[in-house]
């Protein structure tokens, strides 16, 4: 791990420019590329002197940053003009910056020239400083515990101090699909697709001056989308563009939110329409708008970027191409939709095409790894080999490889096990056997009496060891015309087969009845083998064919034979021959897909003893054989009977033979004519369609001709006007000439006037001030005689003063006058020292009073304290003697009347008197007054023992 001291920030600081044109419909843009990434600063006004005011940083520690000083890597900054209307970029110029003038103390910035300048007649510059700061990011931690996933519909609030560069599309092949954003908080699924429906005017793209490829050249239209390359189905005509739209999809695992940050950065798709690898011209789809802020709309239907974009060619500028009129301006329509996976919906736009007999299914590409299939399962396809309760498949279903299948028998019925009746048309030897019944209308054709009859059969067992890095849905297709059936054979239902899996087919045993010479067997064998192609089967795009296996049907021929007796127990032989065959792609490098395990039997019934084969003529080319019934008495011998030459089977089947033979040459004919007609009508839709393209060719360049007449003729006014134009400057060229002539000689003249009369005024002058030196050096002299007669005075009066001042100072009174003065001066002194020792008494004094008053406040409350106990032991004991003598208390209260009636009043005086004097007392210290509590107490029991002394008197 990088230490925080360690890491780095290249800063770029791109200030401003100057000497640049004003160009108000435009905008200036600056690219910076260093170590892979590129930054880019924000648009501002292409004025002379645009302000951008902006920094790029780059992240590097400093092991990468000696690396690439010692490999003297540049930091590239390119300038374009945008144009906000098109969003075409115009490149302006570029400066490379040496990184080793970076330093981490800051530095002037510099003015740097741009190189290879557009406008060469402004020498345009640009004000930049590169310099290295410390990296102050605080450093991940490794280790986080993971926090619970997010609610639906909120985003955690750790995702807002996400840096928005690291947010960037992840495959998981596991999964099959693509993360963006973390993980632990981005558990939606999205779907994204991309839709390119339709193009026109194509053929404006094409430059006079380009040379295309001499054979037919393949068009096609590519993009990149979550970084996986994408093409459509190439085609030829640009003029009239014929191709199925087709739609690529991916999987996106990731929040809306972080989704739309993703969608910001990466803020649009390129497409290119491309030749080879030669791009004719591209377009920009904006992915902003997919997305926006605050909407929810993704979550209730899909959202759509969808119109029809118009194609640039690459660099116009540089090409000095005329502007297109928008009519002819070259488009391509495209539909780029979002939404969350589930979220089940019909088609999102209807699909302009320029064809109306273009298929109405368009086709669909999934990018995502296929270890996850997004589609849902396919139907199994129609095979030969399909079982009686299976239900047919609809016609919409069908794939094209299926749809050609099914046009070869329409009206056959299924059989699991496929017997073929076709005769091959070479020799007419080798024939099926079935046991159709005989047509009226069948025709004889006889069979040598060396032929045999053979039952070939096959079974495609499994396929294992897949190379390829995703799975396939494979089916497995094969024909051998020579077992006398041209159709193709084919495994179903599609298998998907996985890495490291042996898939078993399904329905891959087929069988072939036949009759031929073993001699024609074996060299056909040798000749020909079986091929046996691997399609990948997908509902939504065509049948791809991925490989072909090569199976040498010789090999048979080599292997042991076993004996077997047949139906009817005649002696048959059986050979058995098991073997794994790699399938190797059909496209590109020979490289080996998968292996393919098959077994292949072959059985020997012995001759033939059916002579004739009856061919049907409604069965389409396929002869039906029938074998004769056993019960038929045998032919009589030649020695016993003497038959006709005509009526001999070796005449029949002469004639038979030649009538076939007329018959072939008819149908030769028919296909020759055929195809010559057919060829006649291709010529003639090329010759049209060439047609097509030179009168395109022709407009487009009469109308490049008439842009360029009417810029000759524009040039040609120029010139004219230029021409007057100078004519008119050159005459007032002339005449100024001529008035600067005469005016420089008068000039002159009044020179050589001014020059004579500053001489006389110069010797005046100085005449003039020679006579002032004259006064001045006499006035000299008499001031400095008046002067030293001044010093002389100041120097006696001086002397006089210093004598005076001796005198006063010896004289009694002046320094009784100074001791007067020290007095007074120690007087005041003390007076303030008596002050502040005064004011300082007073303190002591009162600060006296406070210590004693709390002090007799402290005694006040201790005594209060015992009255208030005595008084409660008083009332105690009054209690206890109340409840001792109950009886006497009458007696003793009315004895104790009259003494205890004066007691009481004395105890009251006395109370009074001394409440009287802890008041006074309390009030004379100073620190109470009356407003105090227990002033106010006092005066209170004091107004009521009045009250109570009152009455009694």
């Amino acid at each position: 791990m990088v230490s925080k001291s360690d890491q780095l920030l290249v800063v770029v600081s791109i200030l401003e420019g100057r000497h640049f044109p004003k160009r108000p419909k435009h905008m200036l843009v600056v690219e910076a590329k260093f170590d892979g990434e590129q930054l880019a600063t924000d648009p501002v006004d292409h004025t002379d002197q645009p302000e951008f005011a902006t920094e790029l940083a780059w992240e590097i520690d400093r092991k990468a940053l000696h690396q690439h000083r010692l490999q003297r890597t540049p930091i590239k900054l390119q300038c374009f003009a945008l144009d906000p209307l098109t969003s075409a970029k115009e490149t302006i110029g570029y400066i490379l910056l040496d990184l080793r003038t970076a330093q981490e103390t800051k530095q002037a910035p510099k003015w740097y020239q741009l190189l290879s300048n557009k406008y060469t007649k402004f020498k345009s510059e640009i004000q930049i400083s590169i310099a290295l700061e410390t990296d102050s990011k605080a450093p991940v931690d490794s280790f986080k515990a993971k926090g619970a996933p997010p609610r639906d519909g909120k985003v955690l609030a750790s995702l807002s101090g996400l840096d928005p560069k690291d947010i960037v599309a992840v495959l998981n092949e596991e999964g099959g699909y693509h993360q963006i954003g973390p993980a632990e908080c981005c558990p939606d699924f999205f779907i994204m697709s991309v839709t390119i429906a339709f193009a026109t005017q194509l053929e404006q793209l094409i430059p006079c001056t380009m040379k295309l490829p001499e054979r037919q050249p393949e068009f096609f239209f590519y993009y990149s989308l979550l970084g996986n390359d994408v093409t459509n189905e190439p085609f030829n005509d640009l003029i009239n563009p014929n191709f199925e739209p087709e739609r690529a999809s991916v999987r996106i695992r990731s929040n809306v939110e972080i989704l739309r940050v993703y969608l910001a950065l990466q803020s649009k798709i390129q497409i290119h329409l491309c030749c080879g690898d030669q791009s004719l011209g591209s377009t920009e789809v904006p992915l902003t708008g997919l997305l926006k802020k605050g909407s929810t709309e993704i979550n209730q239907r899909p959202v759509t970027v969808e119109g029809a974009f118009t194609l640039d060619p690459p660099n116009r500028a540089k090409q000095k191409l005329a502007p297109i009129p928008v009519e002819m301006a070259p488009t391509v329509g495209v539909s780029v939709a979002l939404q969350r996976e589930g979220i089940d919906t019909q088609s999102l736009i209807e699909l302009k095409t320029q064809n109306e007999h273009e298929p109405q299914h368009s086709k669909k590409r999934v990018l995502t790894p296929i270890k996850e299939k997004l589609t849902e399962p396919k139907s199994p396809s129609v095979s030969p080999a399909t079982p009686h309760n299976q239900s047919p498949l609809m016609k919409d279903d069908a794939t094209e490889s299926e749809v050609e299948s099914l046009q070869y028998d329409k009206d056959a019925k299924p059989n699991p096990k496929a017997v073929s009746s076709s005769v091959p048309a070479s020799v007419a030897q080798p024939v099926s056997v079935s046991h159709a019944p005989e047509t009226a209308s069948g025709q004889k054709i006889a069979v040598p009496a060396t032929s045999h009859h053979f039952c070939f059969s096959i079974d495609l067992r499994s396929v294992h060891d897949l190379e390829v890095g995703f799975p396939i849905n494979c089916i497995l297709r094969y024909s051998y015309p020579f077992f006398g059936s041209a159709a193709p054979i084919m495994t179903n239902p599609p298998v998907e087969v996985r890495k490291n899996m042996e898939v078993f087919l399904p329905q891959s045993y087929c069988a072939f009845d036949f009759a031929t010479m073993p001699h024609q067997l074996q060299d056909t064998f040798l000749r020909i083998p079986l091929l046996i192609e691997l399609w990948h089967k997908d509902k939504m795009s065509k049948d791809l064919l991925l490989g072909i296996a090569r199976i040498q049907l010789s090999n048979i021929l080599s292997s042991e034979k076993t004996r077997f007796l047949g139906s009817n127990g005649e002696q048959c032989w059986r050979q058995i021959y098991s073997e794994s065959v790699p399938i190797i792609a059909s496209q590109g490098s020979n490289n080996r897909i998968i292996n393919l395990s098959y077994t292949m039997t072959l059985e020997d019934y012995g001759l033939l003893k059916t002579r004739e084969i009856f061919v049907s003529d409604s069965s389409q080319g396929s002869a039906a054989v029938q074998q004769k019934p056993p019960s038929l008495p045998p032919a009589p011998c030649p020695s016993e009977i003497q038959t006709e030459p005509r009526e001999t089977l070796e005449y029949k089947a002469a004639l038979e033979l030649e009538m076939w033979k007329e018959r072939q040459e008819d149908i030769f004919e028919n296909q020759l004519k055929q195809k010559e007609l057919a060829h006649m009508q291709a010529l003639a839709e090329e010759w049209k369609k060439r047609d097509r393209e030179r009168e395109s060719l022709v407009k487009k360049k009469v109308a490049e001709y008439t842009v360029l007449e009417g810029k000759l003729q524009k040039t040609l006014i120029d010139l004219e006007k230029r021409e007057q134009q100078l004519i008119l400057t050159e005459s007032e060229l002339q005449r100024e000439r001529k008035e600067l002539k005469s005016e420089r000689e008068q000039n002159l003249q009044e020179l050589q006037n001014a020059v004579r009369r500053a001489k006389e005024d110069c010797a005046h002058q100085v005449e003039l001030e020679r006579l002032k030196i004259k006064q001045l050096e006499e006035d000299k002299h008499r001031l400095q005689k008046q002067l030293n007669d001044a010093e002389n005075k100041y120097k006696i009066l001086e002397k006089e003063f210093h004598q005076f001042k001796e005198q006063q100072s010896n004289k009694p009174e002046i320094r009784l006058q100074s001791e007067i003065n020290l007095l007074t001066l120690e007087k005041r002194e003390q007076e303030s020292q008596m002050a502040r020792l005064k004011k300082q008494q007073e303190e002591l004094e009162q600060m006296r009073l406070r210590y004693l008053a709390s002090e007799e406040k402290d005694t006040v409350k201790t005594e209060r304290q015992e009255l208030l106990d005595i008084r409660n032991e008083l009332n105690r004991l009054r209690q206890q003697e109340q409840k001792q003598y109950p009886d006497s208390k009458e007696i003793a209260s009315g004895k104790m009347d009259g003494p205890r009636g004066d007691a009481s009043e004395e105890g009251l005086d006395d109370y009074l008197t001394r409440l009287i004097e802890e008041r006074d007392t309390l009030m004379r210290t100073g620190v109470y007054n009356h407003e105090d509590r227990i002033i106010s107490e006092l005066d209170r029991q004091i107004r009521e023992i009045l009250a109570k002394h009152n009455p009694s008197n």
